[in-house]
């Protein structure tokens, strides 16, 4: 799937998101977290729901929301009297909406979004930027493989506009933010080993057999040097003794 599609994709997911997560509220009542429920074909997905007042979530922030934990001091672009924010937990499709080139995922992609609350029946809502003023959001991530020995975990920020954004993990399982957007942890994937070229297994498979041919042929060598010094040594035993006989007769 090329990048440009991945991002169209993405954003129409958070679209979807966003009505059904306004579907949950049957009878929404402010500060209560609504379980949402996913189309069939996106099984493995979680969506929830919580509409705030606007000045309470700067007053007050939330403890515990997910995953994530608000402060106070954060607040949204433009300003809206009461805001809805929207938990997303992609599960086992996070690869499929927000691949990642060179790296492994060691948690799901969790998002974080917010949008206007002053009509709960509305879709296609545009997003409000959300941000810390003072200390940063926490994502604690709960549903995490360990890293591979030797691997270094990160954070990974997606924000809405497909760019991404790296930053060291805490507590090996913390990240933080100051905006909304979509989370993970990551490792760098660790390419395979080059298998040896072809060529060069050939020349170590020759070297292999003149290790092994190079001593029998030294060792025939040596035999045949020998028996022509042995031939030569008769030869020239016989030729001597032909001489002194014919001394003798003289």
């Amino acid at each position: 799937m090329a990048q440009s599609d991945t991002k169209t994709s993405a954003r129409a997911l958070d679209a979807l998101f966003q009505d059904y997560a306004y579907r949950a509220f049957v009878r929404p009542r402010t500060g209560i977290v609504y379980n949402g429920y996913v189309p069939y074909n996106l099984t493995g997905m979680k969506i929830v729901a919580m509409r705030l007042r606007s000045g309470s979530l700067r007053t007050r922030g939330v403890k515990i929301y997910k995953e994530f934990g608000i402060p106070i001091g954060v607040t949204e672009s433009p300003y809206v009297e009461r805001l809805v924010l929207v938990y997303q937990n992609l599960g086992n499709w996070s690869k499929t909406y927000y691949p990642l080139r060179g790296y492994t995922y060691l948690s799901p992609v969790l998002g974080l979004l917010a949008y206007d609350a002053s009509n709960l029946t509305a879709t296609n809502l545009p997003g409000l930027e959300i941000r810390a003023s003072g200390d940063p959001l926490s994502i604690t991530f709960q549903d995490m493989m360990s890293a591979p020995a030797g691997s270094v975990a990160k954070c990974v920020r997606f924000d809405l506009h497909g760019l991404t954004n790296f930053s060291n993990a805490t507590s090996g399982n913390t990240c933080s933010t100051t905006e909304q957007g979509h989370f993970s942890i990551v490792v760098e994937s660790v390419a395979p080993s080059p298998s040896p070229s072809p060529r060069r297994e050939k020349k170590k498979s020759n070297s292999k057999v003149w290790i092994i041919v190079g001593p029998v042929l030294g060792g025939l060598a040596l035999l045949v040097l020998l028996a022509f010094l042995v031939l030569w040594l008769h030869k020239y035993k016989h030729r001597k003794k032909m001489e002194g006989e014919a001394l003798q007769m003289t």
